[in-house]
């Protein structure tokens, strides 16, 4: 077998891309940090708390993407572009009613939400304000998930990057104007990033509304075709939610423990994060290429494509721990002076390094599953996974004193779990049947 074959190429193609609107994704909040920082900490704290909600609020709906995606790529295998193009419609319908339902919440619960981490005085009133003024953006920015999950199942990944980069250009130029030229402060930003996700927003729904359909139509709301869709997402959303909630249960365990032990959870976690942005490009690669396969009754190829792809990630994943081993004794300090916080990062730090590898198995597995149409196994793996194997450790790491270490061998449990039944999972081939393949 050659070195680097034509899945690799494939996969490359697509990732590459993806990776970059990913990376452009959280560029909103920093441009809002580096903006909001200069006007003072109050400001800065508020934008910490709205930034969470939002950020917690957006990660949850990314169903949106890659359950489109998902049933998408298979029509799309299957030659059926029509049927792929009805979707897209759909999914617009779909995300614009989550979004104004989403937006509706975060407008009624902004303070009781913004009370929930203890904030008070300035910066509340600062952070409900840009909550309130930020949500304005949230349905447009699910529509532009839906959107991205389209373009990506009928393998246009550049189409997405170009929207996204120009978003983030725009919502910077906006809090710039708004926040210093017109001094709108606050406000003012929350202003920008709304008007540059509507616009965003808006760029999708036209390519939405553009997919073709058929003579008959279906581009109204279709109830069977959004069940369908939700019914999907509800899976994701399930299994995002339980592995954010473990996240958020590991912040809750450390925050009783000391200071110190959740400032360096903190540096970990947001490592952690950044990390997997690179691995979750493979991922969206093999929604696309799976799917594509599975659609078009190439079971076998689509086996063929996967493990190619569990390789490639896990050894992205060993390349990223190995240069976070070697820059152990450095990173902390970006983030931090105090001694005590920089010790408690150096205790998990092996730790958070040498799980890179599984974890790029278990997302490269998780595109895998979800490109093949098996959320439903997704769903009950990581709520099994998170509820019987992480939380307890976590409480028994507040009762016997572990610790942070104890925390993060729980973290790592949590992975290697993940990848014990994905892995059987897709040893059995059951996820090839999910999708209709003909083999």
């Amino acid at each position: 077998m050659p070195l680097i074959t034509a899945d690799d190429r494939a996969m490359a193609r697509l990732a590459l891309p993806a990776l970059g609107a990913l990376a452009a994704e959280p560029l909103y909040l920093l441009a809002d940090t580096a903006i909001i920082g200069h006007l003072g900490t109050p400001q800065l704290a508020a934008l910490g708390i709205a930034g969470a909600i939002l950020t917690t609020s957006f990660t949850l709906f990314n169903f949106l993407a890659y359950g489109t995606t998902a049933q998408v790529a298979r029509l799309h295998g299957a030659g059926e572009e029509e049927a792929a193009g009805r979707i897209a419609a759909q999914a617009l319908w779909l995300a614009s009613g989550l979004g104004l339902a989403l937006l509706a919440a975060i407008v009624a619960l902004a303070g009781p939400l913004v009370a929930l981490f203890g904030a008070g005085g300035e910066t509340s009133g600062h952070a409900v304000s840009y909550l309130r003024i930020s949500a304005i953006g949230l349905p447009f920015a699910l529509i532009a998930l839906a959107g991205q999950g389209w373009l990506r199942g009928v393998a246009d990944l550049r189409t997405p990057l170009v929207i996204v980069i120009a978003g983030n250009a725009a919502n910077v130029a906006l809090d710039l104007l708004f926040v210093y030229g017109f001094d709108w402060g606050m406000r003012g930003s929350a202003a920008g990033t709304a008007i540059a996700q509507a616009g965003m927003g808006g760029a999708f729904a036209l390519l939405l509304l553009r997919a073709p359909v058929g003579r008959g139509g279906g581009r109204r709301p279709d109830p069977r075709a959004i069940r369908s869709l939700a019914r999907v997402g509800g899976h994701l959303f399930v299994r995002t939610a339980a592995l954010t909630g473990s996240f958020a249960v590991a912040g809750a365990v450390l925050a009783r423990v000391g200071s110190a032990s959740l400032g360096a959870h903190q540096i970990a976690f947001q490592l952690w994060s950044f990390l997997a942005l690179v691995l979750d490009a493979v991922a969206i690669a093999a929604q696309v290429i799976v799917g594509r396969a599975l659609g078009a009754g190439r079971a076998l190829a689509a086996r063929a494509a996967a493990r190619r792809m569990i390789w490639w990630s896990v050894a992205f994943g060993a390349l990223l721990g190995a240069v976070m081993l070697a820059l152990g004794g450095i990173v902390p300090h970006a983030f931090t002076d105090d001694p005590a916080v920089v010790e408690r990062t150096r205790e998990v730090w092996w730790l958070f390094a040498l799980m890179q590898p599984a974890a790029g198995a278990v997302f490269a597995l998780d595109g895998i599953l979800i490109g093949a149409g098996d959320s439903r196994f997704l769903m009950w793996s990581m709520l099994a996974c998170a509820v019987g194997v992480f939380v307890p450790l976590a409480l028994l790491s507040l009762a016997l004193g572990w610790g942070i270490v104890g925390v993060w061998c729980g973290i790592v449990a949590l992975i290697a779990s993940r990848l014990l039944l994905t892995l059987v999972r897709f040893a059995r081939g059951g996820w090839m049947g999910a999708a209709g393949a003909r083999g």
